[in-house]
This record gives structure tokens, C-alpha cells and sequence, in this order.
């Protein structure tokens, strides 16, 4: 079992940045691909960026390509997404979750962080 916890979301101005944490628990994190998805009230969730196994992939939605960047620290077992010129549109509750067979198939999630970004 994996545990998937998320911290460092809160509330910025337009413009602004915050890097999300996930610390994740369990030795098998390393062979994992971890992927960050939002859910903004009324609306569907959906993904945001993923990061392979190894590290060497990184993939994002359109809608932050640019902007965010995923990335993951082994030694500690956490995944990290640095969102960099928020906009009002990024508020949302962040998850952040675990792809164990590498096929786009997330057995894991965290309890979510919520992003505000005021105008």
C-alpha cells in the first residue's frame, strides 16, 4: 500500500507561484510514475502534468505547459510541481497520485491541496 500525502497549496495573487509536495510512502516509489491532477469546483478533474519512473519524462496538459514543472526527489520519496504565473483559472484542489505499472492507471492518491489564485 502506498500513502500519498500533499501539502503547500494556499492562497497567491495572479501572477504568483507555489510549489505542491508529495511525499509519498513505501519503498516501490521509485519504480512508480506520479502524475498531479486539479478539480476545480463544478468541474471534472483533470490532469495536469506526469513524471516517468526514472524521471526523464515529463508530460502536461496545455493549459500549464510553461508554466509548471514536475519533478521528483527519490531520496526523499516526493514528487514536486512548481506552478509558476498562476492564474485565477489554476484554483483548484490538487492531487497528486501514483502510477504503479506504468500504464496510465493510478492505484494511488493523495487527500488533495487546495490552490487559490486571486485576480
Amino acid at each position: 500500500q502506498v500513502q500519498l500525502v500533499e501539502s503547500g497549496g494556499g492562497l497567491v495573487q495572479a501572477g504568483g507561484s507555489l510549489r505542491l509536495s508529495c511525499a509519498a510512502s513505501g519503498r516501490t516509489f521509485s519504480s512508480y510514475a506520479m502524475g498531479w491532477f486539479r478539480q476545480a469546483p463544478g468541474k471534472e478533474r483533470e490532469f495536469v502534468a506526469r513524471i516517468n519512473w526514472s524521471g526523464g519524462n515529463t508530460y502536461y496538459a496545455d493549459s500549464v505547459k510553461d508554466r509548471f514543472t514536475i519533478s521528483r526527489e527519490y531520496a526523499k520519496n516526493t514528487v514536486y510541481l512548481q506552478m509558476n504565473s498562476l492564474k485565477p483559472e489554476d484554483t483548484a484542489v490538487y492531487y497528486c497520485a501514483a502510477d504503479p505499472t506504468q500504464t496510465l492507471r493510478y492505484h494511488y492518491w493523495g487527500q488533495g491541496t487546495q490552490v487559490t489564485v486571486s485576480s
